[in-house]
């Protein structure tokens, strides 16, 4: 199991696909491109699920659902948008099958061909604006607060289980405001909502910032986003919120009569993030001997595995092992109690440690007997046995020691691969040989930009809203910088 994993240090590409499959979160399927989240995997994005619904409920968004499928003519109405998606969609153009005239099979029926091809939504904003103009009269109908967890096509070539698949599970959430202040304070909150859940659900601390106008989303005015560092050096976009001006409403032609009964376009948002968030987490913590999960968001916070031999001593180790789970539940802890005999225990222990399980508990005949049982933590492999009488209330204190720790361990990592340079001698050194976040000077050009991504790879992850602003001068051509912005290689 974990012992068979390549280290990160050998191949860290090949240790991150290797602890995917093995872990039992995802695997490749029959379709090219496209994954099969198992049911361990899916646990864990149904707890990002219900954290981030939650979240999203308590800022005021209700969920809906749109059509998968979009027609052709709602992309061209607003041009940037098919601009950026054009290369990634998936057309459909027929809608029947028929069995092939030589009984060879089944073709497509070339008499079923549809009037107008239908996109597979690689995102929804143009289904959703066609939408909107039927549910937005007056300023009474503002704000329109709308997210939707879904599916999302995006054709591409070369994929890797949840980083970047052809289709991939999210939420896209999509605002309508009456101004343009609501509509930046919606798109701002919700950068915001992301970084909460990544720093005190994932653990993984974020740099807040906005894209360079090459790097927003498509038909965007202002893209917000939330950078983290991989374990290998590499940044990862972890979210982002869009501010999309009055673009899609002019577009889709959604306006609503104001308070002194003038007509004006409504302002828009769009936020989401996606399975990719299963990614950041795994290279964020993971170690060579498999995953680590934050308590937080851990499916199974803590497994209790009983040893034993005879029936009588699994009868007495099953009693304390029972009483111990209502109480572990009783407190908020999800508990898994593997009981299995067909597996032996130090199989199991394997089996938890490759999945990332906080906490593990074992209780064997002499435990019962001592009226302790073995503790072990999976994100320091300490071991310590403790007083049946004391498990709750440690285990409980662990959860909060254990998800700190792990926020503590990635923010010191993103501080020691963290360098401020002022040259680009200094800056092609850094990334050569260090990697991580650089910060440098930029001209805020997109030809000083450009030059730098194919010389170096390296692209602005963001121009951070936080921390120091001092204005310098670039690093290629010396002309005035507002302020120092985020470098790195990225996935």
């Amino acid at each position: 199991m974990s012992k068979n994993l390549t280290t990160r240090d050998k191949d860290y590409s090949k240790w991150y696909n290797e602890l995917v499959v093995k872990a039992d979160l995802a695997e490749n399927s029959g379709v090219r491109g496209c994954m099969v989240i198992k049911p361990y995997g899916f646990a864990i994005w149904e707890r990002m699920q219900a954290e981030l619904d939650r979240m999203f409920k308590e800022t005021g968004h209700e969920n809906a659902y749109f059509p998968l499928f979009i027609p052709k003519s709602y992309f061209s109405k607003e041009a940037s948008h098919v601009d950026g998606f054009a290369k990634e969609c998936a057309v459909v153009t027929h809608y029947r099958l028929k069995n092939s005239e030589d009984g060879d099979g089944i073709i497509v029926d070339p008499d079923a061909k549809l009037e107008e091809e239908l996109i597979v939504r690689p995102t929804s904003e143009t289904i959703i604006w066609d939408t909107y103009r039927k549910w937005v009269q007056s300023y009474r109908d503002l704000p329109l607060l709308i997210n939707q967890w879904a599916n999302v096509v995006r054709w591409e070539m070369r994929t890797r289980l949840f980083l970047r698949t052809a289709e991939f599970l999210w939420q896209e959430g999509h605002t309508a405001h009456a101004t343009k202040e609501e509509a930046i304070a919606e798109a701002e909150q919700m950068m915001n909502v992301y970084a909460d859940f990544s720093e005190n659900y994932l653990a993984i601390p974020v740099v807040k910032g906005t894209k360079t106008e090459s790097e927003r989303f498509a038909g965007a005015l202002e893209t917000y986003c939330i950078e983290a560092l991989m374990q290998d050096g590499k940044a990862l976009q972890a979210g982002t919120s869009h501010f999309l001006g009055q673009n899609f409403a002019k577009a889709f032609d959604v306006k609503f009569a104001a308070k002194d009964g003038k007509l004006d376009f409504v302002w828009a948002t769009s936020w989401g993030v996606s399975t990719r968030l299963m990614g950041a987490l795994i290279m964020t913590h993971s170690d060579d001997k498999g995953l680590v999960l934050p308590p937080n968001l851990a499916p199974n916070q803590v497994v209790i595995v009983p040893i034993y031999r005879k029936d009588e001593e699994f009868e007495a180790v099953n009693k304390v092992a029972l009483d111990l789970i209502k109480k572990l539940r009783a407190q908020g802890i999800r508990v898994k109690y593997d009981n299995r005999d067909t597996h032996k225990p130090g199989w199991k222990f394997n089996e938890y440690e490759l999945k990332g399980v906080p906490v593990r508990i074992a209780i064997g005949p002499k435990d019962v007997e001592k009226g302790t049982v073995e503790l072990a933590r999976r994100d320091t492999f300490e071991k310590e046995f403790i007083d049946n009488k004391k498990v709750v209330d440690k285990v409980v204190a662990l959860m909060k020691e254990i998800q700190e720790g792990l926020f503590t361990r990635a923010t010191n990592y993103r501080t020691e691969h963290t360098t401020e340079v002022s040259t680009y001698e200094e800056f092609k050194s850094v990334l050569n040989t260090k990697g991580g976040f650089v910060l440098a000077h930029w001209d805020g050009t997109s030809e000083t930009e450009e030059r730098i991504k194919n010389e170096t790879k390296a692209t602005i992850r963001c121009i951070p809203l936080e921390g120091d602003k001092t204005p310098g001068a670039c690093i290629i051509t010396g002309k005035p910088s507002a302020q120092k912005v985020i470098f790195a290689k990225a996935y």
